[in-house]
């Protein structure tokens, strides 16, 4: 089982950057996340550090920024663009989001940006009628795996709100192809081990990371049993790879490269220990 470092989880460094640290750790390869640097969306550069770092990038998440400069500014004009730019990386996997069902409008106090919700608009209906209507010709076309991707609940005043559609595994599997986000599971008080065999076989990527309370701690810091998760796709001769995807506070990004490289090899060595 082949490990991938997601560059999301290093999301405040260059990427050139993370494909030097990835390689460090000893990671198997990248999963590219796409955002509005330039950078991150041009393949000749990425064929470039790829090559440079002999680290194959097997997989891109599709941008969930409202605004991405010189791409399309609906969900899915943005995951036909990360296909074409997987197609020109040879990655086998491009990783999506669930439509969001609430929305919400940027109301500016002083320096600070705050969303407001609006009670009944539903910003993902556009979204929801494209999945329903023309996603399955994509997923013909497309020569790669189209992956969509169980998405987090959040606690407010004490209550669990469900902010996505189809967003639990008895909904999820609607979607012939899955990317099985361990953290978000974690925010439903849901052990990936027990959902796992609830997705009928429909798990093409994992992102792996723990819950404490936060999300995307390290794999070997957190109250998920990851352990006994990796060891069931094992045992399952699950063919897809595993993307560590964290974020940076959690390998002590802005510490030195050697403190990060030392942490995400850490976790890179627990999981693999794991699957041994």
């Amino acid at each position: 089982m082949d490990f991938i470092f997601s560059t999301g989880s290093l999301w405040s460094y260059g990427i050139e950057r993370c494909f030097e640290l990835a390689a460090r750790a000893g990671f198997d390869g990248i999963e590219l996340m796409v955002d509005q640097r330039w950078d991150t969306r041009q393949p000749d550069h990425l064929r470039r550090l790829s090559d440079q770092h002999h680290l194959p990038i097997v997989a891109v998440h599709s941008p969930f920024a409202p605004s991405v400069p010189g791409w399309p500014p609906d969900q899915p004009g943005r995951i036909q663009e990360s296909v074409k730019l997987a197609r020109a990386l040879g990655a086998q996997v491009v990783v999506h989001h669930l439509p969001i069902r609430i929305g919400w409008i940027q109301m500016q106090i002083g320096s600070k940006s705050l969303p407001l919700l609006v009670p009944g608009w539903d910003m993902g209906k556009p979204y929801c009628q494209w999945l329903e209507r023309d996603y399955a010709e994509l997923q013909k076309s497309a020569g790669l795996a189209l992956c969509i991707e169980n998405m987090p609940t959040k606690q407010i005043l004490g209550r669990r709100w469900q902010l996505h559609h189809w967003n639990t595994p008895q909904e999820i599997v609607r979607f012939p192809s899955l990317t099985m986000d361990t953290t978000h599971l974690g925010t439903w008080g849901l052990e990936p081990a027990d959902v796992y065999p609830r997705l009928n076989g429909q798990v093409r990527h994992v992102h792996l990371s723990n819950f404490d309370g936060n999300e995307h701690r390290r794999p070997e810091t957190g109250r998920l049993h990851l352990d006994r998760f990796l060891a069931l796709l094992a045992r399952d001769s699950y063919r897809g790879v595993v993307s560590l995807e964290m974020l940076p506070d959690a390998l002590d990004a802005g510490q030195s490269d050697d403190r990060v490289v030392e942490l995400m090899a850490a976790s890179l060595s627990q999981c693999r220990t794991w699957v041994g």
